[in-house]
């Protein structure tokens, strides 16, 4: 039950709430409850649910996709300085990284555009600005029709990458 006539501001204890139900409730990678949701389940303002989301945000508990909604976080994700990386960031490197580990060999297709889509969860841009990193650093290139290569390793950028 939520104070509002206490000490703690609103949005710190709608962001406890949902904190809880995160770690009993849900699994990484789960929508959590929307802005509008908040407002409507603890009858407060816009603002309000924004700094609740915006506290668990802070904490690394949940991230935001644009247009998607906000999810529970994979723990330690794709944080860097205490910010969430952009999710199609995360897709690239991992992507990166299984070139790196000769996973993906040179001339190989990596994953189609549908696969990553179902494999993230993520929506098609996403997906295709992910590529769209890999094939501006140098880590694959595409065929019209085809898909997306992994490039020969002279194409790699030096130093890796990210």
């Amino acid at each position: 039950m939520l104070s509002r006539e206490g000490d703690t501001f609103l949005y710190l204890q709608i962001s406890e709430v949902i904190r809880t139900r995160i770690i009993a409730e849900l699994s990484p990678g789960d929508l959590v409850i929307s802005e509008a949701g908040i407002q409507r389940e603890f009858n407060v303002a816009r603002t309000t649910a924004r700094r609740a989301i915006q506290v668990l945000r802070s904490q690394g508990l949940v991230h935001t996709r644009q247009g998607e909604g906000t999810f529970v976080s994979v723990p330690g994700q794709a944080e860097v300085a205490g910010r969430q990386v952009p999710f199609y960031r995360h897709i690239a490197r991992e992507i990166r990284e299984r070139i790196q580990g000769g996973e993906l060999a040179a001339g190989q297709q990596i994953p189609t555009e549908a696969e990553l889509v179902r494999k993230y969860r993520a929506a098609r841009e996403t997906v295709r600005r992910a590529v769209a990193l890999l094939r501006d650093e140098g880590w694959v290139y595409s065929v019209p029709h085809r898909g997306s290569f992994v490039s020969r390793a002279e194409k790699w950028p030096v130093g890796g990458g990210d």
